[in-house]
């Protein structure tokens, strides 16, 4: 009897040595174009909200106050700045949206990064013609919804969703008015 328990627990033992080791090394062989992929989609965001550069702003970003900055350069000049900001107010959880703006103090562009929203109603948030309402409008600006006394119009069926968006984008507004502050 006692044998049998110290061979099926060697058995176990091996099967579960070789089950980490195969997870291991496919976790391994996936990492780099898993993060290559992320980097791109990334990238892609940076695109639609900032003016043309030809830097990499991620590689050139700055930390400041644990807040990454991301700095976009044409030929060596800077022509933009981004951070990613969070609200915590949407109806089914956290969403992200990284602003762009350039170093005049007007916003190029945002796009949403992350959200948990409901599909075909609160997911509308990452449409253009949502997001293109902050476009060409200053970073000086506090951002609400109609229904809030502002000039964003919210889309039907996601106002909570549509506040939550103006909310992130009042955060990443303050901050690029830091940096932007602070570069002159």
């Amino acid at each position: 009897m006692n044998n049998e328990i110290i061979r099926y627990t060697l058995v176990l033992g091996l099967i579960t040595i070789l089950s980490a080791t195969i997870i291991a090394y496919s976790h391994n062989l996936t990492k780099k174009p898993i993060d290559r992929e992320l980097r791109k989609d990334f990238l892609a965001g940076l695109y639609c909200v900032l003016p043309e550069f030809d830097n990499e702003p991620d590689i050139d970003a700055v930390k400041i106050d644990n807040i990454t900055v991301y700095v976009a350069k044409k030929e060596g000049a800077i022509v933009g700045y981004a951070v990613e900001a969070t609200s915590k107010k949407g109806y089914s959880g956290e969403i992200a949206v990284i602003v762009g703006t350039k170093p005049n103090a007007v916003i190029y562009g945002i796009t949403v990064v992350r959200h948990t929203e409901t599909p075909g109603i609160g997911d509308k948030i990452e449409k253009v013609s949502f997001t293109s309402l902050f476009s060409g409008k200053s970073l000086n600006k506090k951002y609400a919804i109609r229904n809030d006394g502002g000039d964003i119009d919210s889309l039907s069926g996601a106002t909570i969703s549509s506040r939550a968006v103006c909310d992130a984008v009042n955060k990443a507004n303050k901050l690029l008015l830091e940096v932007i502050r602070e570069a002159e």
